[in-house]
């Protein structure tokens, strides 16, 4: 009785909406990757498969559908957008001012222009078709935006973002990204005007947008970083992940009393802390959840595809998306010429970003939601959109084809040069303490880019203070590595002094990077012996190298040529060197042997 009782109080809707999302994300998404598809036409194209508007809508037919489809979608939307929570936030985090000022021109000149053109030509079309201006313009915005989410992943699939076409492509979403904000920003102030003056309520909606939103920076910057101190110092992985996800919500929910969407007010937390040592971390902490989330948001707008839709206008629809992608890539070749691309690239950026994006379900959804865009300029918006994106790899394809016939593609534009990933060919530095710190010393007199890391929650902000490129986080986390740019690194160095950790950094590295030069400090010979065996490049024996310097201190004291010293120095250093990799029984470069190897204690 008490078990039925249970089962009687579940609603049973939610939970089978739910599990289709799930089960998607399990089982469909993988399939797609098999066949070397883009995920985010895998997450759209069951969404219209599995939706209300697809199978879903035969559920009366055929009753079992009912746990293979979505019934309603208001089910799952609340999850479903937090995804573009947290889509929005990582873009704040990304907008770093040196990643901003490295390519200014591009972000502000090429990306902007191509925002206001295509704004003012789409509306224009969409107010001819019988739009009222301000819709039109919502319209024009919107579709004006590509899809950084599938261009990226092209791009970074090929190894092409830091080709001309890549970097290019990558200032101009960069831009995009950054319009975000203020689009839905306009949004949310005219949906929320009153029939009066639209210009009176338009500058008081901007005044309390300042307000609100200068309410939510000055707590957050007085907030955010002590907080995020305070967890850093309880050394609980879980805890520095629940307070990343408290923040993201927290800042949305502000957002969103005050009036705006939540994204933004995730934005705006994104681009607080992006300056902060705590920015590495958090990002590893929230990947997992960001992948499966903004999945979950693709999947919910793929159900807004209706199917019915492209059937009643084939035509207008086919026509509006190579009408739109023609123009958007005729605008995008125009200005990416005028700012001294090759034709080549200019080619692959048009075609590449002529689609539409994801924010244009966004924009759309929000205008929807507050009435100034009817139901079916909505519907048939988002098949447009969707059609285009789904077109985005073939026009990939072409692209890469059709440019290399117009001319050999040449590096015009030195500003391209700029790595749109961030920094590439650093080295790692482990541990900021004493002999990290002497480390990156040395790094910063021969001009040598680096990034340390480290757990201490306490002094990394200090470090910070002095000018030294510092963050908080965890290097036996594989995934922070990759976030501080493990794949690109030149090289890793290991000051840490204890020795599992430095196993187990060793091990993560050499996972991915068999390649990667790797230096560690050991504290005597046996454990130098361990790490050659483990796969570092070279062990620096604590021990050993303290009798050295003791050896040269001594003899240059006692009267012998300092020359004949150094030298003699140098010469038994790299006898130790070549012993203790001996009888490790492995070359310097050695893999990574077993997970109980490296767990071994030699002291």
């Amino acid at each position: 009785m008490h078990i039925e009782q249970m089962t009687s109080s579940i609603n049973v809707h939610v939970y089978s909406d739910a599990l289709v999302l799930l089960g998607t994300a399990g089982v469909v998404i993988p399939l797609v990757r098999r066949f070397g598809l883009n995920p985010v036409l895998g997450y759209l194209g069951a969404g219209a498969i599995l939706g209300p508007l697809g199978l879903g809508s035969f559920i009366d037919s055929v009753p079992l559908l009912y746990w293979f489809t979505v019934v309603d979608s208001k089910n799952v939307s609340g999850i479903a957008n937090l995804g573009v929570v947290f889509l929005l936030f990582l873009i704040g985090m990304e907008l770093s001012y040196d990643r901003l000022k490295a390519m200014h021109r591009l972000i502000f000149g090429l990306g902007s222009l191509q925002i206001v053109l295509s704004t003012l030509v789409i509306g224009i079309v969409a107010a001819l078709a019988g739009s009222k201006a301000p819709v039109a313009l919502i319209l024009g915005a919107c579709l004006a935006l590509s899809s950084t989410a599938i261009v990226i992943e092209i791009l970074s699939r090929q190894k092409r973002l830091n080709t001309n076409a890549g970097r290019a492509s990558f200032a101009v979403l960069l831009a995009q990204d950054l319009a975000v904000a203020p689009l839905l920003l306009f949004i949310s102030i005219f949906g929320a005007g009153d029939s009066g003056s639209v210009i009176a309520s338009l500058a008081l909606a901007l005044t309390n947008a300042a307000i609100a939103l200068g309410v939510i920076v000055v707590i957050g910057r007085v907030v955010m970083r002590p907080l995020f101190r305070l967890v850093a110092s309880v050394g609980m992985s879980d805890l520095f992940v629940a307070t990343t996800l408290f923040v993201i919500v927290a800042t949305g929910v502000a957002a969103a009393v005050a009036g705006f969407s939540m994204a933004l007010g995730a934005f705006v937390a994104g681009l607080l802390l992006a300056e902060t040592e705590f920015r590495k971390a958090i990002e590893t902490a929230i990947d997992p959840f960001r992948g499966l989330l903004l999945g979950l948001f693709f999947f919910t707008v793929g159900m807004n595809i209706d199917f019915r839709q492209i059937a009643r206008d084939p035509f207008w629809l086919l026509a509006g998306a190579a009408g739109l992608i023609a123009v958007k890539s005729a605008i995008l070749m125009f200005l990416a010429r005028m700012f001294r691309l090759s034709w080549p690239a200019s080619i692959e950026v048009g075609l590449l970003l002529g689609p539409g994006g994801e924010f244009a379900f966004v924009g759309i959804g929000l205008a929807t939601t507050f009435g100034l865009i009817d139901a079916t300029v909505s519907s048939f918006t988002v098949a447009l959109t969707s059609l285009t994106m789904m077109l985005t790899p073939a026009l990939s394809h072409i692209a890469r084809r059709l440019a290399p016939m117009v001319c050999e593609d040449k590096l015009m534009d030195p500003e391209l040069a700029v790595t749109p990933t961030g920094v590439s060919g650093h080295a790692i530095v482990v541990g900021h303490g004493r002999v990290g710190q002497v480390v990156c010393t040395m790094l910063d007199r021969h001009q040598f880019k680096y990034l340390a890391v480290d757990n201490d929650a306490a002094a990394v902000p200090e470090q910070r203070r002095q000018g030294r490129a510092v963050f908080y986080g965890d290097a036996t986390n594989p995934e922070f590595l990759k976030a501080c740019g493990l794949m690109e690194a030149a090289a890793v160095i290991v000051t840490i002094n204890e020795p599992e950790g430095i196993d187990e950094i060793v091990a993560q590295v050499r996972a991915v990077r068999k390649d990667l030069l790797v230096v560690s400090r050991a504290r005597d010979a046996d454990h130098a012996r361990h790490l050659y065996r483990i796969g570092v490049t070279d062990a620096v024996p604590e021990t050993i190298e303290a009798s050295l310097l003791l050896s040269e201190a001594a003899l240059i004291g006692l009267g012998v040529a300092m020359g004949h010293v150094v030298a003699s120095i140098h010469e038994k250093r790299e006898e130790f060197r070549q012993e203790l990799q001996q009888a490790a029984g492995s070359a310097a470069s050695a893999p990574v042997r077993t997970t109980d190897t490296r767990r071994r204690r030699f002291f």
